[in-house]
Protein backbone atom coordinates (compact mmCIF):
# COMPACT_ATOMS: atom_id res chain seq x y z
CA UNK A 1 0.00 0.00 0.00
CA UNK A 2 2.69 2.51 0.87
CA UNK A 3 4.56 1.83 -2.37
CA UNK A 4 1.54 2.38 -4.63
CA UNK A 5 -0.04 5.20 -2.63
CA UNK A 6 3.29 6.90 -1.93
CA UNK A 7 5.14 6.45 -5.22
CA UNK A 8 2.50 5.54 -7.82
CA UNK A 9 -0.74 7.34 -6.99
CA UNK A 10 0.91 10.04 -4.91
CA UNK A 11 -1.89 10.05 -2.33
CA UNK A 12 0.42 9.45 0.64
CA UNK A 13 3.93 10.66 1.43
CA UNK A 14 6.23 11.26 -0.36
CA UNK A 15 3.52 12.17 -2.90
CA UNK A 16 5.22 10.85 -6.04
CA UNK A 17 3.15 9.88 -9.08
CA UNK A 18 5.43 7.92 -11.35
CA UNK A 19 5.09 4.34 -12.57
CA UNK A 20 8.81 3.68 -12.89
CA UNK A 21 9.56 5.06 -9.43
CA UNK A 22 6.76 2.90 -8.04
CA UNK A 23 8.26 -0.22 -9.62
CA UNK A 24 11.68 0.71 -8.19
CA UNK A 25 10.10 1.05 -4.74
CA UNK A 26 8.25 -2.27 -4.96
CA UNK A 27 11.33 -4.26 -5.94
CA UNK A 28 13.60 -2.69 -3.35
CA UNK A 29 11.00 -3.16 -0.61
CA UNK A 30 10.75 -6.81 -1.60
CA UNK A 31 14.52 -7.25 -1.55
CA UNK A 32 14.67 -5.51 1.83
CA UNK A 33 12.00 -7.85 3.14
CA UNK A 34 14.03 -10.92 2.21
CA UNK A 35 17.17 -9.48 3.83
CA UNK A 36 15.22 -8.61 7.00
CA UNK A 37 13.77 -12.11 7.31
CA UNK A 38 17.19 -13.69 6.97
CA UNK A 39 18.55 -11.39 9.65
CA UNK A 40 15.64 -12.19 11.96
CA UNK A 41 16.21 -15.92 11.46
CA UNK A 42 19.85 -15.45 12.41
CA UNK A 43 19.11 -13.36 15.51
CA UNK A 44 15.91 -14.85 16.94
CA UNK A 45 15.27 -18.20 18.62
CA UNK A 46 14.78 -21.09 16.23
CA UNK A 47 11.08 -21.38 17.09
CA UNK A 48 10.28 -17.73 16.31
CA UNK A 49 7.36 -17.39 13.90
CA UNK A 50 7.86 -14.76 11.21
CA UNK A 51 5.32 -13.47 8.71
CA UNK A 52 4.44 -10.62 6.41
CA UNK A 53 1.30 -8.50 6.07
CA UNK A 54 0.10 -7.66 2.55
CA UNK A 55 -3.08 -5.74 1.76
CA UNK A 56 -5.24 -8.05 -0.37
CA UNK A 57 -8.44 -6.77 -1.98
CA UNK A 58 -10.17 -8.53 -4.88
CA UNK A 59 -9.78 -6.52 -8.10
CA UNK A 60 -12.94 -6.58 -10.18
CA UNK A 61 -13.71 -5.02 -13.57
CA UNK A 62 -16.04 -2.04 -13.35
CA UNK A 63 -17.91 -3.23 -16.45
CA UNK A 64 -18.30 -6.40 -18.47
CA UNK A 65 -15.85 -5.42 -21.19
CA UNK A 66 -12.56 -6.94 -22.30
CA UNK A 67 -10.83 -3.63 -21.59
CA UNK A 68 -11.99 -3.47 -17.97
CA UNK A 69 -11.29 -7.16 -17.39
CA UNK A 70 -7.71 -6.57 -18.57
CA UNK A 71 -7.53 -3.51 -16.31
CA UNK A 72 -8.69 -5.63 -13.35
CA UNK A 73 -5.96 -8.20 -14.06
CA UNK A 74 -3.36 -5.41 -14.05
CA UNK A 75 -4.78 -3.93 -10.85
CA UNK A 76 -4.69 -7.36 -9.21
CA UNK A 77 -1.05 -7.82 -10.23
CA UNK A 78 -0.08 -4.35 -9.02
CA UNK A 79 -2.03 -4.18 -5.78
CA UNK A 80 -2.20 -7.81 -4.63
CA UNK A 81 0.52 -9.90 -6.29
CA UNK A 82 3.41 -7.45 -6.51
CA UNK A 83 4.64 -8.28 -3.03
CA UNK A 84 2.77 -11.38 -1.91
CA UNK A 85 3.80 -13.58 -4.86
CA UNK A 86 7.57 -13.03 -4.75
CA UNK A 87 7.60 -13.13 -0.95
CA UNK A 88 5.57 -16.34 -0.57
CA UNK A 89 6.03 -18.07 -3.94
CA UNK A 90 9.49 -16.87 -4.95
CA UNK A 91 8.41 -15.37 -8.27
CA UNK A 92 6.68 -12.28 -9.55
CA UNK A 93 3.24 -12.48 -11.12
CA UNK A 94 3.75 -12.60 -14.95
CA UNK A 95 2.32 -9.10 -15.40
CA UNK A 96 4.53 -7.64 -12.68
CA UNK A 97 7.55 -9.54 -13.99
CA UNK A 98 7.09 -8.01 -17.42
CA UNK A 99 6.74 -4.54 -15.89
CA UNK A 100 9.82 -5.01 -13.75
CA UNK A 101 12.02 -5.66 -16.77
CA UNK A 102 15.73 -5.61 -16.02
CA UNK A 103 15.18 -4.42 -12.45
CA UNK A 104 15.06 -8.09 -11.49
CA UNK A 105 18.61 -9.40 -11.50
CA UNK A 106 19.58 -13.09 -11.39
CA UNK A 107 19.02 -14.34 -7.86
CA UNK A 108 16.70 -11.48 -6.83
CA UNK A 109 13.53 -13.57 -6.61
CA UNK A 110 15.35 -16.22 -4.56
CA UNK A 111 16.64 -13.46 -2.26
CA UNK A 112 13.11 -12.11 -1.76
CA UNK A 113 11.70 -15.57 -1.06
CA UNK A 114 12.82 -16.13 2.53
CA UNK A 115 10.40 -18.79 3.85
CA UNK A 116 7.74 -17.50 6.23
CA UNK A 117 5.51 -19.10 8.86
CA UNK A 118 2.28 -17.14 8.43
CA UNK A 119 0.56 -14.47 6.37
CA UNK A 120 -1.23 -11.48 7.87
CA UNK A 121 -4.04 -10.32 5.59
CA UNK A 122 -5.31 -6.73 5.63
CA UNK A 123 -8.67 -6.51 3.86
CA UNK A 124 -11.48 -3.97 3.66
CA UNK A 125 -13.26 -4.04 0.32
CA UNK A 126 -13.14 -5.16 -3.28
CA UNK A 127 -11.61 -2.66 -5.68
CA UNK A 128 -12.99 -1.86 -9.12
CA UNK A 129 -10.80 -1.29 -12.15
CA UNK A 130 -11.54 0.78 -15.21
CA UNK A 131 -9.32 0.79 -18.28
CA UNK A 132 -7.43 4.05 -18.76
CA UNK A 133 -4.79 5.23 -21.19
CA UNK A 134 -2.37 6.15 -18.42
CA UNK A 135 0.98 4.78 -17.31
CA UNK A 136 -0.68 1.94 -15.36
CA UNK A 137 -3.44 0.99 -17.78
CA UNK A 138 -6.14 1.21 -15.14
CA UNK A 139 -7.76 3.51 -12.62
CA UNK A 140 -9.84 2.97 -9.51
CA UNK A 141 -13.57 3.11 -10.20
CA UNK A 142 -16.53 3.42 -7.87
CA UNK A 143 -18.38 0.33 -6.61
CA UNK A 144 -21.46 -0.72 -8.59
CA UNK A 145 -24.41 1.65 -8.44
CA UNK A 146 -26.56 0.93 -5.39
CA UNK A 147 -23.84 -1.03 -3.58
CA UNK A 148 -23.66 -0.70 0.19
CA UNK A 149 -20.62 1.40 1.07
CA UNK A 150 -18.89 2.77 4.15
CA UNK A 151 -17.90 6.35 4.97
CA UNK A 152 -14.72 5.77 2.95
CA UNK A 153 -16.77 4.77 -0.12
CA UNK A 154 -15.66 1.15 0.22
CA UNK A 155 -18.00 -1.62 -0.87
CA UNK A 156 -19.33 -3.77 2.00
CA UNK A 157 -18.92 -7.27 0.54
CA UNK A 158 -18.35 -10.08 3.07
CA UNK A 159 -18.54 -12.70 0.32
CA UNK A 160 -15.52 -11.12 -1.36
CA UNK A 161 -13.70 -11.28 1.99
CA UNK A 162 -14.55 -14.97 2.36
CA UNK A 163 -13.34 -15.72 -1.15
CA UNK A 164 -10.08 -13.81 -0.60
CA UNK A 165 -9.41 -15.80 2.57
CA UNK A 166 -9.95 -19.08 0.73
CA UNK A 167 -7.86 -18.00 -2.26
CA UNK A 168 -5.02 -16.69 -0.09
CA UNK A 169 -4.87 -19.85 2.00
CA UNK A 170 -4.84 -22.06 -1.10
CA UNK A 171 -2.34 -19.92 -3.02
CA UNK A 172 0.30 -19.36 -0.34
CA UNK A 173 -0.11 -22.48 1.84
CA UNK A 174 0.64 -20.85 5.18
CA UNK A 175 -1.62 -20.07 8.16
CA UNK A 176 -3.54 -16.84 7.64
CA UNK A 177 -4.28 -14.22 10.28
CA UNK A 178 -6.62 -11.35 9.49
CA UNK A 179 -4.50 -8.48 10.79
CA UNK A 180 -6.81 -5.66 9.68
CA UNK A 181 -10.51 -5.58 8.87
CA UNK A 182 -13.14 -3.03 9.74
CA UNK A 183 -15.05 0.03 8.60
CA UNK A 184 -15.08 3.77 9.17
CA UNK A 185 -18.02 5.87 10.30
CA UNK A 186 -18.51 9.23 11.99
CA UNK A 187 -20.81 8.26 14.86
CA UNK A 188 -20.52 10.43 17.99
CA UNK A 189 -21.80 9.77 21.54
CA UNK A 190 -25.51 10.37 22.09
CA UNK A 191 -27.02 12.46 24.88
CA UNK A 192 -26.51 9.59 27.32
CA UNK A 193 -22.86 9.17 26.32
CA UNK A 194 -23.42 5.92 24.41
CA UNK A 195 -21.90 5.29 20.99
CA UNK A 196 -24.31 3.17 18.98
CA UNK A 197 -22.28 2.29 15.88
CA UNK A 198 -24.98 0.01 14.50
CA UNK A 199 -23.51 -0.13 11.00
CA UNK A 200 -20.18 -1.39 12.37
CA UNK A 201 -21.93 -4.00 14.50
CA UNK A 202 -23.71 -5.29 11.40
CA UNK A 203 -20.48 -5.16 9.38
CA UNK A 204 -18.50 -7.14 11.96
CA UNK A 205 -21.21 -9.76 12.33
CA UNK A 206 -21.21 -10.38 8.58
CA UNK A 207 -17.44 -10.28 8.17
CA UNK A 208 -16.83 -12.60 11.11
CA UNK A 209 -19.42 -14.89 9.56
CA UNK A 210 -17.36 -14.78 6.37
CA UNK A 211 -14.31 -15.94 8.35
CA UNK A 212 -16.26 -18.94 9.59
CA UNK A 213 -17.46 -19.70 6.07
CA UNK A 214 -13.89 -19.52 4.77
CA UNK A 215 -12.72 -21.93 7.48
CA UNK A 216 -15.56 -24.27 6.59
CA UNK A 217 -14.27 -24.24 3.00
CA UNK A 218 -10.80 -25.25 4.13
CA UNK A 219 -9.05 -21.91 4.61
CA UNK A 220 -6.42 -22.12 7.35
CA UNK A 221 -7.45 -18.92 9.15
CA UNK A 222 -5.98 -18.80 12.67
CA UNK A 223 -7.09 -15.40 13.98
CA UNK A 224 -8.93 -12.13 13.39
CA UNK A 225 -7.98 -8.62 14.53
CA UNK A 226 -10.36 -5.73 13.99
CA UNK A 227 -9.13 -2.38 12.74
CA UNK A 228 -9.08 -0.75 15.06
CA UNK A 229 -9.20 -0.65 18.84
CA UNK A 230 -9.21 3.18 18.96
CA UNK A 231 -10.31 5.94 16.63
CA UNK A 232 -7.11 7.34 15.16
CA UNK A 233 -5.36 9.39 12.51
CA UNK A 234 -6.31 7.99 9.09
CA UNK A 235 -3.40 8.87 6.81
CA UNK A 236 -4.29 11.63 4.32
CA UNK A 237 -7.85 11.90 5.69
CA UNK A 238 -6.83 12.97 9.17
CA UNK A 239 -9.18 12.50 12.12
CA UNK A 240 -12.45 12.45 10.14
CA UNK A 241 -13.07 8.72 9.58
CA UNK A 242 -13.45 6.72 12.79
CA UNK A 243 -12.38 3.07 12.55
CA UNK A 244 -12.23 2.30 16.27
CA UNK A 245 -14.45 0.11 18.41
CA UNK A 246 -13.58 2.62 21.16
CA UNK A 247 -14.53 6.25 20.57
CA UNK A 248 -11.84 8.85 21.26
CA UNK A 249 -12.77 12.46 22.03
CA UNK A 250 -9.83 14.17 20.37
CA UNK A 251 -10.13 17.27 22.56
CA UNK A 252 -10.29 15.55 25.96
CA UNK A 253 -8.93 12.08 24.96
CA UNK A 254 -11.87 10.49 26.78
CA UNK A 255 -12.38 6.93 25.54
CA UNK A 256 -15.84 5.39 25.26
CA UNK A 257 -16.39 1.75 24.24
CA UNK A 258 -18.87 1.54 21.36
CA UNK A 259 -21.62 -1.01 20.75
CA UNK A 260 -19.18 -2.84 18.45
CA UNK A 261 -16.74 -3.15 21.36
CA UNK A 262 -19.44 -4.85 23.44
CA UNK A 263 -20.22 -7.20 20.53
CA UNK A 264 -16.59 -8.32 20.30
CA UNK A 265 -16.29 -8.65 24.08
CA UNK A 266 -19.36 -10.87 24.16
CA UNK A 267 -18.08 -13.02 21.32
CA UNK A 268 -14.66 -13.37 22.94
CA UNK A 269 -16.23 -14.28 26.28
CA UNK A 270 -18.51 -16.84 24.70
CA UNK A 271 -15.58 -18.54 22.94
CA UNK A 272 -13.13 -18.37 25.85
CA UNK A 273 -12.10 -21.76 27.27
CA UNK A 274 -13.66 -22.63 30.61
Amino acid sequence: MFTMLGYGAGVHAPGIRDRETWLDAVHHVNLSHGAAVRRLRAELPADALIGSVPNLQPAKPSSDTDEDRKAAAMMDAAMNRGTADPVYLGRYDPIMREWMGDRVKPGDEAAIHAPLDWLGLNHYSPTYAQARANAFGFRNANPPEGAETTLMGWHVAPDAFRDMLVETSERYRVPVYVTENGMADDVEPDAAGRVNDAARVCYLQRYLGAVLEARARGADVRGYLVWSLLDNFEWAMGYGPRFGVVHVDYKTLKRTPKASYRLLAELAGASAPG
